[in-house]
């Protein structure tokens, strides 16, 4: 039974139910986890032996009679999050101690039960929309391995698009869980900023990096969402708890839905939507009419919102390049955005600090007249593997724009978001559209989410060739 229960729900069901085993599951990851480590390289660290003994401990609570949401499930997080008696590297060379203690979220999840079997790849400081770098080599597509997975959680969209783990965690600055998530064909959510805690950091990246989750399915990306959820003592943001799962199954409501595929400036050119993206989305939103929704051309007024994003991208770059144990071996361009953010990282960043309020109040004129908005998740399908290597860092920041032009304003204002899956390009690579709202408007995203996923049907898509990932077993029960 265990080969057919992929999802995280279903996991978690036929664990409660005695119907299968934790140490069953976490075999089975870690041997997918195996034999797909070598074409797609989805992880940084994997946790078999330990992942194995908290499976043992989750089968023993079960067999007691305990129960929790995701008690004895497999999953993984991004590997900029802490585990207990593990490196954190963030994409980075060198020699990084284990930490001491699991981050907030992490211990959320073991609190919920879940087994962690690993960490997934990220770039260099998740600072791009490509899972590539010295440190690690490149992250590949399931899809099609000559194709990144996005970034900079693409190491947990590959893995959970190839069916490595049910759901897993990431982390979004700059649409690093949309991206990946298009581009693989998951639901990737972007949570409000505070919702699921980025504790040891009070904030992370000045604001503009949450936490989120990558899944198949809106019901999954749901529980793991309401699992990761929760404030820690020191966290500077705490958005009123909503429920996630219980969004998720009911209907939307008819909703009045703002389509746009405007930008904001950015002060570069070439940025323009593929027409095969463009189409994808166009036919989404035929779709949510089809369902009884009012879908309306508007565009949302970002005014000057990307002068902001700089200085607090930068800075925080420079903030966490200062705890790299081998700065020298840092990438060209991240010594590029160091220095960068030294320059911005005074009044400049204090001044777009500032400037937020005003952003929210001139983007959120949009919702005093649509319930979402929805937009393409990215301007282009994946790009190739090395599309961007070894480019300087304003061709780097040019071509990244360029291609992911979208999702990057909701960081700045801290609203969530979720990506969907809205087709393939003609090379059947998946691409993704975008619902967004206003502060803590994710029951009303995912409520629309869920229902869109029962007519599209996307989590029946599967990368092809997928059971080749089943070559490799860790051993019988």
């Amino acid at each position: 039974m265990g080969d057919r229960v992929s999802g995280l729900r279903e996991m978690a069901v036929a664990l409660a139910e005695g119907h299968l085993s934790s140490r069953e599951l976490t075999e089975r990851s870690l041997g997918r986890i195996a034999a797909a480590q070598p074409s797609l390289n989805a992880f940084r660290v994997v946790r078999a032996e330990a992942a194995l003994a908290e499976a043992e401990a989750a089968d023993r609570r079960l067999g007691r009679g305990e129960r929790l949401p995701l008690l004895g499930v497999p999953v993984a997080v991004k590997d900029d999050m802490d585990v207990a008696g593990e490196p954190t590297a963030f994409g980075c060379a060198g020699n990084f101690p284990p930490q001491r203690a699991d981050s907030e979220a992490v211990r959320r999840l073991r609190a919920a039960g879940a087994v962690v079997v690993g960490k997934t790849q990220t770039p260099e400081l998740g600072q791009w929309p490509f899972t590539e770098g010295p440190a690690f080599g490149e992250t590949r597509n399931p899809w099609n391995p000559a194709y990144t997975p996005g970034g900079s959680s693409g190491g947990s969209a590959a893995a959970v698009a190839a069916g490595l783990v049910p759901a897993a965690l990431g982390s979004d600055g700059a649409g690093s869980v949309r991206i990946p998530a298009a581009w693989t064909h998951l639901v990737g959510v972007k949570p409000q900023r505070g919702r699921i805690s980025t504790w040891p950091e009070p904030e992370a990246f000045h604001g503009l990096t949450v936490n989120g989750v990558l899944a198949r399915t809106v019901a999954d990306a749901a529980l793991l969402l309401d699992a990761a959820s929760g404030p820690a003592p020191g966290d500077l943001h705490r958005p009123v708890p909503v429920s996630a799962v219980e969004a998720a199954g009911r209907p939307p409501g008819r909703l009045r839905i703002a389509l746009s595929f405007a930008t904001a400036f950015t002060a570069t050119t070439g940025t323009s939507c593929d027409p095969v993206v463009r189409a994808a989305v166009e036919r989404l939103a035929g779709r949510l009419e089809g369902l009884g929704h009012e879908v309306i051309a508007e565009d949302p007024r970002y005014g000057p919102i990307g002068l902001t994003f700089a200085p607090r991208a930068t800075a925080g770059v420079r903030d966490l390049a200062a705890r790299v144990p081998d700065p020298a071996l840092l990438d060209p361009r991240t010594h590029g955005a160091v220095r960068t953010g030294r320059l911005l990282g005074g009044a400049a960043l204090r001044v777009s600090r500032w400037a937020e309020g005003a952003l929210r109040r001139r983007v959120g004129e949009l919702f005093g007249r649509f319930d979402v908005l929805l937009t393409p998740t990215t301007a282009t399908g994946p790009l190739p593997i090395g599309a961007l290597a070894g480019r300087g860092a304003l061709a780097t920041d040019r071509a990244m724009i360029a291609a992911c032009p979208y999702a990057w304003t909701w960081n700045v204002l801290g609203w969530p978001g979720i990506s969907v899956p809205a087709g393939f390009t003609p090379e059947g690579l998946p691409v993704g559209a975008q619902l967004l709202g206003p502060a803590d408007s994710e029951p009303r995203l995912l409520s629309l989410a869920a229902q869109l996923e029962a007519v599209e049907g996307w989590p029946a898509h599967r990368p092809p060739g997928g059971d080749r990932w089943e070559a490799v077993q860790t051993g019988g029960r």
